[in-house]
């Protein structure tokens, strides 16, 4: 900080500006004392004036006599004095003296003509002159000269002397001047310094203290130097930065205990300012937003890519009912595939309302369960009422004897055998899934050789596939696979379900091909059943392999129809194998199921 900036510097300055004015002052009035009272001293007038007039008597009576006239220059030298003598034309009529220490001046330095032509009147001037060659200042006295007292004046004798008594005075005060002037520079310079060490410097310090207060240091302390007001200060800052201290550290405290609770909970959380833009968001909120802003909302009018940004889209609308209501709002968000409960508050402070916050919980499993439990029931009510249906129905009319003939009754019990066992095969099914599902299957792991498997599997729907017109291939490594741990018995059973759904959904003229293979980069067999039938549309992919899925959304099956649940039974016999299965698929171009199931021993 440059010096006439700080305190030190201005009271310095100011305090040198008062001895300054005062100096002058005192100076002014000193050198008017010294004017008014020194030059026009009047005994010293007097004297010369008498002494001029002496002069002037002598030298009438002695005019011709050149000695005395120099004797009297030589007395006047000796006083420091000198004279000139003037005739009435105002010239000089004495040749000047041999003079040493006082200077030769002439009638015109002293005084003016019009004063001059006074004198020659009868009168006296008194005149003070400074002579800047000598830098001494002369007090002069004009008289005039006569011949006798009576009769005219005849010229004029000046006397002129120096003033030494007044010149002397003038150095001393000058001296005087000097001196004080140093003295009280020295003594503000060494107040200055004295205020820097017990004022300033404390003031420095707490203004350093205070700069590492803003920048997160509050322990920072300043040292107590005294009793005065400010070692009062500073115990008052110290106490200020202890208190501050206390207080942030709870504040962090609190902040850290709050950030754990965002960051423990599973819900998101997105904090929101009075203007609909995000503020803060805890893991969960943030991944939700992000995920949110790369999805290009098409009714969203935010930017969702950066801190600050706008709520994304599908909390916007929320977001203004929680600000027009100025209440709580609980709904339900679908975000593509994703359904989310949110819980929508305002937020206040002393101003009013400043924001919302906003809790989403990620439903959509919840939501997918509750859909397929709904499905669920539906299906199994179609599924059962539909057999049943033909069981009342045939069944009735046997009893009313509406079958005339034999072979009319054999068909109706026929009927109703047939759809009895279906509704015992779904019962079954349902069982199977039921304690596969509970972790309750039961699994005969061994080692065998996968070759009679397929086979037995390939007869079994040969001749059902020639029956249809479909061509059935096989394509199996001529080295043979050994599966090491696996349930023959079970995957026989998926197999079974993959085909029979493949040659439900091929038409005739075109054909299913077994593939197996020994994957040996990941220890694993792959078995492919292929069909070239109507295919499986793109979206219903991801949930073939729930119960009851129908990707062609009939209810109605045909008399080769399965249960609907043999997808999910194949998918949770694989994963008992620790395998995986998917499907790729194309409408009007055929399906294809891939299994994987690792071969290997299990620890």
């Amino acid at each position: 900080m440059k010096l006439w900036k700080s305190v030190v510097g201005k009271l310095w300055m100011t305090i040198i500006g008062l001895v300054a004015v005062v100096l002058v002052i005192n100076g002014v009035f000193m050198g008017q004392f010294l004017d008014t009272n020194f030059a026009n001293s009047k005994d010293q007038e007097r004297s010369l004036q008498k002494m001029a007039e002496k002069v002037s008597i002598d030298l009438t009576l002695h005019k011709e006599e050149f000695s005395y006239v120099n004797a009297v220059a030589e007395l006047l030298d000796a006083q420091d004095a000198a004279m000139i003598v003037l005739d009435r034309r105002l010239e000089e009529t004495i040749p000047a003296s041999k003079v040493t220490q006082i200077p030769k001046l002439h009638a015109t330095d002293l005084f003016e003509p019009e004063r001059l032509g006074k004198v020659l009147q009868g009168g006296t001037a008194p005149a003070i002159y400074f002579d800047p060659h000598s830098g001494k200042r002369f007090l002069a006295v004009a008289v005039p000269q006569r011949e006798n007292a009576s009769s005219n004046v005849t010229g004029i004798v000046i006397l002129y002397q120096a003033q030494i008594s007044l010149d002397y005075t003038q150095a001393y005060f000058q001296n005087l001047f000097v001196i004080a002037g140093v003295i009280g520079f020295l003594l503000t310079t060494l107040f200055a310094f004295f205020l820097s060490t017990r004022i300033t410097q404390p003031l420095i310090q707490m203004k350093k203290a205070a700069d590492f207060i803003t920048l997160g240091e509050y322990k920072t302390r300043v040292p107590v130097t005294g009793s005065d007001e400010i070692g009062e200060l500073a115990v008052a800052f110290n106490q200020m930065t202890g208190r501050l201290d206390e207080t942030i550290n709870a504040l962090n405290h609190e902040k850290e205990h709050l950030s754990s609770v965002l960051r423990s909970m599973t819900d998101a959380v997105i904090t929101l300012d009075a203007d609909g833009r995000v503020i803060l968001t805890n893991p969960q909120g943030e991944r939700l937003v992000e995920e949110w802003g790369t999805l290009g909302w098409a009714e969203a009018d935010g930017d969702f890519s950066e801190e600050g940004s706008l709520a994304p889209g599908p909390l916007q609308s929320l977001f203004a009912e929680v600000v027009s209501g100025n209440k709580e709002v609980t709904s339900t968000v679908h975000v593509h595939s994703n359904v989310y409960s949110v819980v929508m508050a305002p937020l206040y402070s002393l101003e009013g309302l400043r924001g919302t916050v906003a809790v989403l919980r990620d439903v959509t499993e919840e939501h997918r369960l509750d859909k397929l439990r709904k499905d669920f029931v539906a299906n199994v009510s179609h599924e059962l009422r539909t057999p049943l249906s033909m069981l009342q129905g045939y069944s009735e009319a046997l009893l009313d004897d509406i079958a005339a003939t034999p072979e009319e009754r054999r068909e109706l019990a026929q009927v109703i055998h047939d759809e009895s066992l279906r509704m015992g095969r779904l019962v079954k099914d349902l069982l199977d899934l039921a304690r596969m599902e509970a972790g309750h299957m039961e699994l005969n792991f061994r080692e065998f050789d996968m070759e009679p498997l397929i086979q037995r599997v390939h007869r079994k729907f040969s001749a059902l596939c020639k029956e249809r017109g479909i061509v059935l291939k096989l394509t199996f490594p001529g080295t043979g696979i050994t599966l090491r741990h696996a349930d023959e018995d079970r995957l026989e059973q998926v197999l079974t379900n993959l085909l029979d759904n493949a040659a439900r959904h091929t038409p005739e003229g075109a054909w299913i091909e077994i593939r197996v293979q020994a994957e040996e980069q990941d220890q694993s067999v792959l078995i492919e059943i292929v069909d070239r039938g109507r295919g499986i549309p793109r979206e219903d992919l991801p949930y073939i392999f729930e119960r009851f899925y129908k990707a062609d959304k009939a209810r109605t099956r045909g008399s080769s129809g399965g249960t609907g649940l043999g997808l999910a039974i194949v998918k949770n016999i694989v994963d008992a194998h620790q395998g995986t299965i998917h499907a790729e698929s194309e409408l009007g171009a055929g399906t294809t199921f891939y299994i994987k199931i690792p071969n290997r021993e299990r620890a």
